[in-house]
């Protein structure tokens, strides 16, 4: 089959800048497609902290200082380039200091709304002066999501354009992007307030996740089970009219995982590596891991781990009342490498001076103590109230830290609960969004660690789970081609 031409534009690519998964997914994205034999152009926004951190980058000739209005204001934008790391992917960087040398990727400022405005528009100015005709704009969450929407009006009459096709991928429907009303001077559309929704319009705001789910040519999310909940429940997040009034399903393609990165037989982070056949790795990690975080625990009791944004989506209210219950009553080691909400930093910095030497609580991210956390711990906590696909439950695994998970979305896609009798199953899954539901998953899970033989069951049934993405990414090729044809 002929090779297509792909452009993929997302707010955050690994390794250049990551808040949380859209990273490690977009980066894994043009990876794989190029592996198919695609030709892909990958796009983000040139942050200060990815200027600082990237001396290689080039500028494009051609592309420099291109002015570019966004109501009453007019910005200037060019164009840096280099390859994406190990791959001959050109990676592209749109520079424009006035709105992206801020302190974080992401901000509260009034102009917030532009910085991703700008963004979108740059990209396909930047194909044009590039001659760069893509078959599919492949546009991830609400940053990119007005661009369907210009496809089909600024640059409806591009010749360049003409054959191109735009799909959005739904990374989490919580972040839309709403914004007031007044930004409509701003998208650049002569009368625009045919093309918004009249609803929001009237309530004084402009949703660009849910106009880019009106416009694109297919919508995607990051499982089936996720697809399914945000269609038909509460977890479509006022989306769920706007998803079914689609005459096409929106997709689940579940997420897939980068071995090269996460496999604990040849992780970069790790000074001691192992697998299935020679399991002592693990100990070693375990040992290493509690003395980086200075916890008083035998290497022999089970040691509970948490990688995560400090966010209500978490489940983190739930362990309030579960988790200082739980280590009162049973012998384990608790450990939590995250940042987000202070409220939750809060509770489990407390938690750790309460039970100091048992628990530990790291603020912020560190990618080598992540994967040092997943190869030493024995059990990985996920109490989500929602989640869209979830990693590190497909990282656990690979790791043998058995998942406990809660039912929804991505993590009910990739985790079985498990029977001790029949010895199937990966993890341990519960169903109800509760504290008691997490005491009892909880004290499961930590009662088939006291079974040796159990255990090492469930261990193996882990890491032989294959979540590669040669499998996923073939689901995105097939959509691209139906779209195409």
């Amino acid at each position: 089959m002929s090779a297509l031409k792909l452009c993929v534009l997302s707010s955050e690519f690994l390794p250049y800048a990551k808040t949380g998964g859209l990273a490690d997914v977009a980066s894994a994205l043009l990876r794989n497609l190029r592996l198919l034999g695609h030709e892909v152009h990958g796009f983000m926004p040139l942050y200060s902290v990815v200027r600082a951190a990237r001396p290689e980058l080039q500028p494009v000739l051609g592309v420099q200082q291109i002015p570019l209005a966004l109501g009453d204001t007019e910005y200037r934008f060019s164009l840096q380039t280099a390859s994406f790391p190990g791959t001959d992917i050109a990676m592209y960087f749109v520079d424009c200091p006035a709105l992206y040398d801020r302190a974080d990727f992401y901000t509260t400022e009034p102009d917030e709304h532009r910085r991703f405005l700008l963004f979108t528009r740059a990209v396909l100015e930047s194909c044009k002066r590039l001659g760069f005709a893509p078959d599919i704009f492949h546009c991830n969450d609400w940053h990119t999501a007005f661009l369907p929407l210009y496809l089909k009006t600024l640059y409806s009459s591009e010749a360049l354009f003409a054959k191109s096709h735009s799909v959005l991928t739904v990374h989490n429907i919580g972040y839309q992007g709403v914004m007031q009303v007044a930004a409509v001077a701003d998208l650049g559309l002569a009368g625009a307030e045919v093309w918004l929704d009249a609803d929001d319009l009237a309530a004084g705001v402009i949703n660009p996740l849910k106009t880019g789910i009106k416009f694109a040519d297919a919508v995607t999310t990051v499982s089936p089970t996720y697809a399914r909940e945000i269609c038909d429940g509460p977890l479509g997040m006022g989306m769920q009219a706007t998803l079914r009034a689609r005459t096409d399903k929106v997709v689940g393609i579940l997420n897939g995982v980068d071995y090269r990165d996460w496999d604990p037989r040849c992780d970069p982070h790790l000074t001691a590596h192992f697998g299935p056949q020679d399991l002592r790795g693990k100990q070693t990690n375990k040992e290493q891991l509690i003395a980086a975080l200075h916890l008083d625990l035998a290497v022999s009791r089970p040691l509970v781990a948490m990688v995560t944004r400090l966010a209500e989506q978490k489940g983190i209210d739930l362990l309030f009342d579960a988790l200082p219950a739980m280590l009162q009553e049973r012998d384990f080691g608790f450990l939590v490498l995250g940042s987000g909400d202070a409220r939750y930093a809060a509770f489990f910095d407390a938690l750790a001076h309460r039970f100091a030497g048992r628990a530990a609580f790291r603020g912020g991210y560190d990618e080598s103590l992540a994967h040092l956390i997943e190869a030493g711990s024995d059990i990985f906590l996920m109490p989500s109230r929602y989640e869209p696909c979830g990693l590190n439950q497909m990282y656990s695994l690979r790791y043998g830290t058995v998942p406990v998970v809660r039912n929804t979305g991505g993590l009910a896609d990739s985790v079985r609960h498990f029977d001790p009798q029949s010895g199937l199953g990966t993890g341990c899954v519960f169903n109800d969004y509760d504290a008691p539901a997490v005491r009892w998953a909880l004290g499961t899970v930590l009662d088939w660690y006291e079974d040796a033989k159990n255990w090492q069951q469930l261990m193996h049934n882990a890491m032989a789970q294959d979540f590669s993405w040669a499998r996923q990414i073939a689901e995105y090729d097939a959509l691209y081609r139906g779209l195409v044809a």
